[in-house]
C-alpha cells in the first residue's frame, strides 16, 4: 500500500459481467451522440466572441477586483476613475461579473479572487459560454423587478419566463407583444392551478378557456412586469426588443439567447428519454437507482434528473441525500454534484465545516479548482488530515458492508493512507465513524490472514465494548 490521500471512493458495489456491460456500454454510446444543432444556431466559437463582447466591461471590473483583491464596492470613487466608468456602471457590471461566477469571494472577509472561468476567460471558448449562461440563468437579479411590485406576481412573471422563452426558440421569429401578454396569462393561471395551496382553479386551463375574473384585476401589473423581464433579458443579451413608442412591440431571441433554449430543450428531451426512469424521483430514490449503473449510465441519469429542476434546489436535494446515514447514497451524492460542476461550488463550500460531509466536500473542491488534494497543504481548502482520510476510508468501506460487497473491502484496503493494516486499525479505531465495529468485523470476515484477522475482531470488540 502507498501513504497517501484517497482521491474519492472508488467501489463498484455490483460488479458487471461482460454480457451485462456490452448493452450498457451501446446504449451510453448512443447517448453520448451530441445532437447537431438546427439551422441557424452558430458554432460555439462565434457564439464564444459574442459572450465576451457582451460581457467585456464586466470582465475589466473582475480583474480590477482580483488585482486590488477586494470588492470595488469598498472603494467606489478610486475604482470608477481607474475603471473609467460612473458608479452606476461600476455597480452593474460588478454584479454582472460576480452573476456569471468570474470571481469568488470569500464570505467573512470579503477577499476576492479569480474564478476559473475569469482565469480562462480568453483562452477557453466554454468559460465564456458558461459564464454567459450563468448571467442569462440569473436575469432576474441582473435587473431586480419594480420596488413597488407584488412579491407574487413577480414570481409568478419568473416562473413562467421558461416556457415564453421556449415558444420564441420554437417560433423561429419575433414574438408580438400581444402573443408573450396571452402567454403570459395562460401559463400563470397553469402554474395557480398547479399549486397543492388551493391559489388556483380547480379545472384544468386550456387553450380556449377564459382567464378568471381575479386575473383580470391585475392584468395591467403582469403587462408592466413582463416588460421589466424582456428588459432585463435584453440587457443580458438573450433577447432584442423592438418597440413602438415607449411599450415593447415585438421580441426576438438573440443568437446566444437562441442558442441557449435549444440546449435547454435538448437537455429536457434527453432527460425524457432517460431509461432508468429515475427523474421523477427524489434524490435518495435516484442515487439508489443508479448504484447499480457503471460510471458512465449513471452520469448520463444524473445529468437527465438535473436537468429538469432548477439548479439550487436540486444541489440542496442531493446534499440533504448525503447527509443521510447510507454511505452509498453520500457518496452518490457527491459524483452527481461532480456534474452540477461550477454552479454547486458555494453550496458544497457551505458544508466543509460539516463532519459528516466535510472529506467529501473538500476532496470536490479540490478536484473543482482543477488541483490535487495532496498537493495543496498549504491551500485555504486545505487537505484531508490523516483522520479525515481514515474517517472516508471507513465511510466508503461501510457502503460496501452495508450493501453486501464485503469482498470489496480487500480491494479498498488499497486506498487506505496507511501503510499497513495494522495501522489502519489501530486509526480506525479512534476515527470516531458511527459504523466501525461494523466494518472492522466485515474486514476480519474476508481478510485472508487469520492473524490479522483475529486482530482486526479484536480491535472490534474493543470499540464496541468502549476501550481504547
Amino acid at each position: 500500500m502507498t501513504s497517501r490521500t484517497p482521491r474519492e471512493p472508488r467501489l463498484r458495489l455490483v460488479p458487471q459481467t461482460s454480457p451485462q456491460r456490452a448493452p450498457v456500454q451501446r446504449r451510453t454510446a448512443e447517448r453520448r451522440r451530441t445532437p447537431r444543432p438546427p439551422k441557424g444556431v452558430l458554432p460555439p466559437d462565434r457564439l464564444a466572441r459574442q459572450a465576451r463582447t457582451l460581457l467585456t466591461d464586466a470582465v475589466r471590473v473582475a480583474h480590477w477586483a482580483r488585482d486590488a483583491g477586494v470588492s470595488p464596492e469598498q472603494d467606489l470613487a478610486r475604482a470608477a476613475g481607474e475603471l473609467a466608468m460612473s458608479t452606476a456602471e461600476l455597480r452593474e457590471n460588478w454584479s454582472r461579473a460576480r452573476l456569471a461566477g468570474l470571481l469568488e469571494i470569500d464570505g467573512e472577509g470579503g477577499a476576492v479572487r479569480a474564478g476559473w472561468r475569469l482565469r480562462a476567460w480568453d483562452r477557453d471558448d466554454t468559460a465564456a459560454l458558461r459564464g454567459w449562461v450563468a448571467l442569462f440563468d440569473a436575469w432576474c437579479l441582473a435587473r431586480p423587478a419594480p420596488p413597488d411590485a407584488d412579491p407574487s406576481l413577480v414570481t409568478d412573471v419568473v416562473a413562467a419566463m421558461p416556457q415564453l422563452l421556449s415558444v420564441m426558440r420554437l417560433s423561429e421569429g419575433p414574438v408580438t407583444a400581444a402573443g408573450l401578454i396571452d402567454l403570459m396569462r395562460r401559463r400563470v393561471a397553469e402554474l395557480r392551478a398547479e399549486r397543492p395551496d388551493g391559489s388556483g382553479p380547480e379545472a384544468p386551463v386550456s387553450a380556449d378557456a377564459p382567464i378568471p375574473e381575479e386575473d383580470r384585476a391585475v392584468t395591467a401589473e403582469r403587462v408592466r412586469l413582463l416588460g421589466w423581464a424582456l428588459d432585463a433579458l435584453s440587457s443580458v443579451g438573450a433577447l432584442t426588443l423592438h418597440a413602438r413608442g415607449d411599450r415593447p412591440a415585438r421580441a426576438r431571441l438573440t443568437d446566444l439567447g437562441s442558442w441557449a433554449m435549444w440546449t435547454k430543450l435538448e437537455q429536457i428531451c434527453v432527460a425524457a428519454q432517460s431509461p432508468a426512469g429515475n427523474i421523477e424521483q427524489s434524490a435518495v430514490a435516484m442515487l439508489r437507482g443508479c448504484a447499480n449503473l457503471t460510471p458512465g449510465p449513471a452520469r448520463a441519469e444524473y445529468r437527465a434528473w438535473l436537468a429538469v429542476r432548477p439548479t439550487a434546489p436540486a444541489v440542496d436535494e442531493l446534499l440533504a441525500a448525503a447527509r443521510g446515514e447510507d454511505a452509498l447514497i453520500r457518496g452518490l451524492a457527491f459524483q452527481a454534484l461532480r456534474v452540477v460542476g461550477a454552479p454547486a461550488s458555494e453550496a458544497v463550500r457551505a458544508v466543509v465545516d460539516d463532519p459528516v460531509l466535510r472529506p467529501y466536500a473538500l476532496l470536490w473542491l479540490a478536484d473543482h479548482e482543477g488541483g490535487d488534494p495532496r498537493d495543496r497543504a498549504e491551500s485555504s481548502l486545505g487537505v484531508l488530515t490523516r483522520s479525515e482520510a481514515t474517517w472516508l476510508w471507513v465511510d466508503t468501506a461501510s457502503a460496501a458492508q452495508e450493501h453486501g460487497a464485503e469482498r470489496l473491502l480487500l480491494d479498498h484496503l488499497d486506498t487506505a493512507p496507511q501503510l499497513t493494516v495494522a495501522e489502519l486499525v489501530d486509526e480506525i479505531r479512534t476515527c470516531g465513524h458511527p459504523r466501525t465495529v461494523q466494518v472492522l468485523l466485515a474486514l476480519a470476515a474476508v481478510h485472508p490472514d487469520q492473524t490479522v484477522a483475529k486482530r482486526v475482531r479484536r480491535a472490534a470488540f474493543q470499540v464496541h465494548s468502549g476501550g481504547a
